[in-house]
């Protein structure tokens, strides 16, 4: 009997597309994701839509019909009168394996599609911070955050980061996704990979299970809650290299919304002194339209060392965004303001849009013209 979810319900299932599917259908996921979409978008009655090099993109395909996407759900095992909301991933010959969210938008069906990539890009070719990141790889212990809105590549970055130590190390590498977007192959390091509802209950089972698997890096998707927040933190203490994401706007934003999720922890085990020591160092990131094609991310990061440290214990978070942004030094601190203005001066982003991009037009335009 396969599980059902109602309407605030939601889980992950997985299956494999099969004759069941309507050919056309399958054609037309293949088609859009050979020609370098990274998402499709698929409603009842509408055509379908992609999303290139970050922007959504119309389509001059047919109609979908309700039919079609309702065999998705029979696909399933699952019925579509029944089931509001699911994630699933399935796999289809030409393309690989695929993660898809299943949903109702005003009564009609719909499905957004995304493929899981098994080609993991490196530093360079993502235009990362390859020193500082490879750094932080290298540590036994601690906490590295990569943050940024959605959609802004912490995926990829993250694994970018574990394909390095993959190549370069021998390490047990437990991550925790939901829903897992990479899937890495055995070298030098050996992943367990473990996806919410499919794998495990939740990301806080998931992490208290991992410390019993003997990891040396534990990969946490998302820290969503202030129980996630604390075992990781203890994780890292406790001679673990974690490293996960927030939905932050930069490292300061980080540190904030970081301090708030610890002190709402019910035990206040937790606190910013033990932050202050665990912390490697929080990596922000945005992506832009590069004047090459495709995206490139502008960043700002801190690497978490003697200065820093009594200003996140106190959380002095006004003293580390000033630091922030009169960093001398690029290889371990770097503000968003000074990466557009680099980008734009390297030619790799148009100035305009670099400027859109700033927090502050008004000192981006300052600083392209040089003044502190």
């Amino acid at each position: 009997m396969p599980p059902h979810c109602n309407d605030s319900a939601c889980y992950s299932v997985g299956f494999r597309l099969n004759e069941g599917v309507n050919h056309a259908l399958n054609d037309l996921i293949r088609g859009v994701f050979a020609q370098g979409a990274t998402d499709l978008y698929l409603m009842e009655g509408e055509s379908p839509r992609v999303r290139l090099d970050g922007v959504l993109a119309h389509t001059d395909l047919p109609l979908v019909a309700r039919e079609e996407l309702a065999e998705i759900w029979r696909a399933c095992a699952l019925d579509p009168l029944i089931v509001h909301d699911c994630d699933a991933s399935y796999e289809l010959s030409g393309i690989g394996r695929l993660r898809v969210n299943l949903f109702h938008s005003l009564g009609r069906l719909a499905v957004a599609a995304r493929p899981i990539r098994s080609e993991i890009p490196d530093f360079t070719s993502l235009n990362l911070p390859s020193d500082l990141l490879s750094g932080w790889m290298q540590r036994r212990a601690g906490l590295v955050l990569v943050t940024g809105p959605t959609g802004s590549g912490k995926s990829t970055t993250l694994a970018s980061c574990l394909e390095w130590v993959n190549l370069t190390q021998s390490r047990h590498v437990v991550t925790i996704e939901d829903p897992i977007e990479y899937l890495f192959h055995n070298q030098q390091s050996f992943f367990s990979q473990r996806e919410v509802r499919r794998d495990t209950e939740d990301f806080a089972v998931a992490l208290r299970a991992a410390l019993r698997q003997s990891p040396d890096v534990i990969m946490v998707g998302e820290i969503r809650d202030p129980e996630t927040a604390a075992i990781a933190l203890r994780a890292a203490e406790t001679g673990h290299l974690v490293i996960s994401t927030l939905h932050s706007s930069g490292v300061v934003d980080t540190l904030e919304r970081l301090s708030h999720i610890l002190e709402s922890h019910k035990t206040s085990i937790a606190t910013s002194e033990m932050l202050s020591h665990q912390l490697i160092g929080v990596i922000s990131q945005q992506l832009l339209p590069c004047l090459h094609g495709g995206l490139i991310p502008a960043f700002e990061y801190l690497q978490n060392e003697g200065a820093t440290r009594p200003w996140i214990a106190e959380q002095k978070h006004g003293e580390i965004a000033d630091h922030v942004s009169r960093a001398a030094d690029p290889s371990s601190t770097m503000s968003f303001l000074h990466s557009l203005v680099f980008a734009v001066k390297q030619g790799l982003v148009d100035q305009e849009v670099a400027r859109s991009a700033a927090n502050r037009p008004q000192d981006f335009d300052r600083a392209m013209r040089g003044i502190a």
